[in-house]
């Protein structure tokens, strides 16, 4: 039997350029097997950067075709369209940039045997784009942990997880192994390696000290801060009425009912650390014991956990809870020489790269004199690309920034470098009035135009893609780059940076310089990617910013404001934009303010508007508003609100909330936020139930991972909504074996059963059909109802990919779709497309 070697063998990793430190060390217990054999399937790409639902191993298993590999077995399938030789040309180009012979291509779609190096490690090129399959034969039905690094997800006996595509080393997996024969197939990774081993935990509930989320203690402060540890329940009941009680050396402690854990898994649950006494220890660290209690106040588990003690004056991290998850989530700050702690500065948000921790681009800053420099997370070193929850976390931070330092208000700022140098490109067109300078360094403007993105044309050949393409218009940053004619803009770029061309940055020159009267753009002499920290802490950056500041609204006189969503972006100072003619497409809408009239020189595909009147301190009891060749006249003593009704604009009282407006507006990514709580099925079939259970922990496994998350998972036997007022929910099944269904979407023109799907009048039927949408919360006017659904055995499994936990994807507010679309890609797809702004399906925008 022939093998493929991985020796000598290297695959760049993005993450040890940038110093993020991977766990290695197993301490949850005894490793009892590591995987060394298995088979290798090259072809797994997925094409598209907007949607790459594509998953072979996902659809073999969805529609029953998954058989066990043997040497040299074939698929006998490539994707449509899918050109290999890019993909040839990449890896021979990767391992000659490592110093390596070219390597033979493998078949495609041909199973390899092969094994391990010594240590373990999986690794070839080739499996940037290539499925791995090992197996397990259990002598006895039990409980273990997975510890997988490299893949994206792993498939375990069918039932997908969440791998380690970054290669982190946070992931830990309880998984139930059957008496006998289990598969387990590893996804294609970012650095073409896995490593993967089962371990018999120590305990069957027990603390990792693995991704500690934890606060520095700042002498003088005397509030309690937000930590987070991860709780392993390796049983098959949740674990409910916990909590955490952590005591420091001084005999202070603080208790903390924490969330539940449902089980199988690993969550991060938050708590408490009491206030310090204000004297500093000896080394600067103070050591807190955590214990984990159950409902009766028995210790379950404790551990000691290590926290630095530090001036207010250094630079240090501190966290919140957010409002996506209720998870506990840190920024790191670069504070401003004070010589009082009251005096108020101005303040940076600085937006980091690729792999990089906030603590570490907090740090590449010298503190300042006359500002504080605030670093977010983006919710991991990856995360988001700034897009998304992404740049939810940037103004989740930003707000508790400014609470704690109370800021001018008028000097506020932003910058970042690499995929932060995009998060500065697209936080600053997308929040024009937030900031009053914005400086990105060695920056992308679009992520979807930056990548190696692969297949977008073939996409463009199906109908469905375009509602696709709208649903990810919010990043699209060159469309929406005349709101930074509001803010100055410094561009820094090296100019023989090999990691972000500097043609990126030309292009934003060219761009800018068609209309922009305020920017510099500075190429620095023989700069690479990374030049040390004045790559970040340039000073003329921050000579720039101290000259520019945010205006009050009152003496904005002209907007020019465009947005892709008001989900994302509604609000320009004193203008809003509510509602769309058509959602998620480009919204544009001119104005000046002369005396007491408003005129509205340019309005597209905005259909309700409101202005904030109150804010502008006219002197006069009425207002005009010039619109479309009307003249309406308003009070100056509350906001106009004005809907287009046919072809005229009418002032309303009010809005109606229960239609869409920017707090519930749709797109399905948009479910995942608002405290949201997931919910699966346990009225169907033993199948159904575990299907839906498992898809629910897999997507709180993944929203864990990439956004360092903490969701609640439920039975549809826990849920109510009193129970659960004005947050989102996620509904994992149908009306016929979700029993949350009746309460939350008996409403819904949208019907999923056995067997069929009904939308607005259309009706599909089979038992390979699939979908996701986004709904009203029924008693609610913020929250949101999302659904993953499936008709049958097919369908269900069909929704195995979560490519919606991402911060590049474009997701519409439904979707519908065979089985196939794994396969074949949008030719499986029904329809996608978006809800009337009345929520019906009237107008059938897809």
């Amino acid at each position: 039997m022939s093998m493929i070697s991985t020796s000598n063998i290297s695959a760049q990793n993005i993450v040890t350029i940038f110093g993020q430190e991977k766990i290695e060390k197993t301490d949850e217990g005894e490793v009892s097997h590591h995987f060394r054999n298995g088979f290798l399937l090259p072809g797994g790409t997925n094409p598209g950067t907007l949607f790459n639902g594509q998953d072979m191993i996902g659809w073999l298993y969805a529609t029953g075709n998954f058989k066990t590999p043997t040497n040299n077995a074939t698929i006998g399938y490539s994707y449509p369209n899918m050109d290999s030789q890019v993909e040839d040309a990449y890896l021979k180009w990767l391992a000659q940039s490592n110093g390596e012979k070219a390597m033979e291509a493998l078949p495609q779609w041909t199973w390899a045997a092969m094994e391990s190096d010594s240590t373990g490690l999986f690794k070839r090129p080739e499996m940037r784009s290539a499925f791995l399959y090992t197996s397990y034969d259990s002598p006895k039905e039990q409980i273990v942990l997975l510890e997988a690094t490299g893949g994206t997800r792993t498939y375990v006996n069918g039932m997908p997880h969440e791998g380690d595509h970054y290669d982190f080393g946070y992931t830990l997996t309880p998984i139930k192994l059957k008496k006998g024969l289990n598969e387990f197939v590893y996804t294609p990774g970012r650095f073409g390696k896995v490593a993967s081993k089962l371990v018999k935990p120590d305990k069957p509930v027990m603390f990792t000290k693995r991704d500690m989320t934890i606060p520095d203690i700042i002498i003088g402060e005397d509030d309690s801060k937000w930590a987070a540890i991860r709780v392993i329940n390796s049983t098959e009941k949740p674990l409910q009425g916990l909590t955490i009680r952590a005591t420091l050396p001084d005999g202070r402690k603080e208790e903390y009912k924490t969330q539940d854990v449902m089980q199988l898994s690993v969550r991060k649950l938050r708590y408490k650390i009491p206030a310090v006494a204000n004297s500093s220890s000896a080394d600067g660290k103070v050591t807190a014991k955590i214990e984990l209690l159950d409902k009766s106040g028995k210790v379950i588990d404790q551990t000691e956990v290590e926290l630095r003690q530090v001036l207010p004056s250094a630079h240090h991290e501190r966290t919140f809870v957010s409002g996506i998850d209720g998870s506990v989530q840190y920024f790191s700050v670069a504070p401003a020489i004070r010589n009082n702690q009251k005096d108020t500065k101005a303040m940076v948000l600085t937006v980091h790269g690729a792999g990089v921790e906030a603590r570490n681009q907090a740090r590449a800053y010298k503190s300042k004199d006359w500002t504080d420099i605030i670093a977010a997370t983006n919710r991991r070193p990856y995360g988001f690309n700034w897009e998304e929850w992404g740049r939810m976390d940037a103004l989740e931070v930003l707000a508790e920034a400014k609470r704690i330092y109370q800021p001018d208000n008028s000097k506020i700022y932003l910058t970042g470098h690499s995929m932060g140098g995009h998060g500065s490109w697209f936080l600053g067109t997308t929040y024009p009035d937030k900031f009053a300078a914005v400086a990105p360094s060695a920056g992308y403007p679009d992520i979807a135009a930056y990548g190696r993105g692969r297949g977008d044309d073939m996409h463009d050949k199906n109908s469905n893609y375009n509602a696709f393409k709208r649903g990810g218009n919010g990043g699209r940053v060159i469309s929406l780059a005349p709101n930074l004619k509001q803010s100055g803009v410094y561009v820094f770029h090296g100019s023989a940076d090999s990691v972000v061309s500097p043609s990126q940055a030309r292009r934003m020159r060219e761009v800018l310089g068609k209309f922009h009267p305020d920017f510099c753009y500075y190429e620095y002499p023989g700069g690479e990617h990374w030049f040390g920290d004045h790559s970040v802490d340039w000073p003329p950056i921050f000579e720039f910013f101290s000259r520019h500041s945010i205006p009050q609204a009152k003496d904005v006189k002209e907007i020019d404001f465009h947005t892709a969503s008001p989900a994302i972006s509604p609000t320009d100072y004193w203008v809003n934009v509510e509602q769309q003619i058509k959602p998620y497409d480009f919204s544009n809408i001119k104005v000046n303010l002369s005396n007491d009239t408003i005129k509205v020189t340019k309005i597209e595909n905005v259909t309700l508007l409101v202005l904030d009147i109150p804010a502008l301190a006219l002197p006069n009891a009425q207002a005009t508003i010039d619109i479309a060749g009307q003249t309406l006249s308003v009070p100056t003593a509350k906001k106009a609100i004005l809907a287009l009704e046919g072809d005229k604009w009418l002032i309303k009282d009010g809005m109606n909330l229960k239609h869409k407006y920017s707090a519930r507006y749709g797109g399905f990514k948009n479910a995942y936020t608002n405290n949201v709580v997931f919910v699966y099925s346990t009225n169907g079939t033993a199948k159904e139930n575990e299907w839906y259970q498992n898809k629910a922990r897999f997507d709180a496994e993944t929203f864990y991972y990439r956004g360092n998350g903490s969701i609640d998972v439920i039975a549809d036997t826990e849920y109510s909504v009193a129970k659960y007022p004005d947050r989102n929910v996620v509904i994992y099944g149908n009306k016929d074996n979700n029993r949350a269904w009746s309460v939350l979407l008996k409403n819904s023109p949208i019907q999923v059963g056995k067997g069929v799907i009904t939308a607005g009048g259309r009706t599909f039927t089979g038992d390979d059909l699939g979908t996701y949408f986004v709904y009203p919360h029924p008693n609610s006017n913020t929250a949101s109802v999302g659904v993953v659904a499936g008709t049958g055995d097919a369908g269900m499994r069909a929704t195995s990919p979560n490519n919606y936990i991402s911060g590049i994807t474009g997701f519409p507010d439904l979707m519908i779709y065979r089985a196939d679309v794994l396969k074949d890609g949008l030719t499986g797809m029904e329809v996608a497309g978006f809800f009337d702004n009345d929520w019906t399906l009237t107008n059938q925008d897809f």
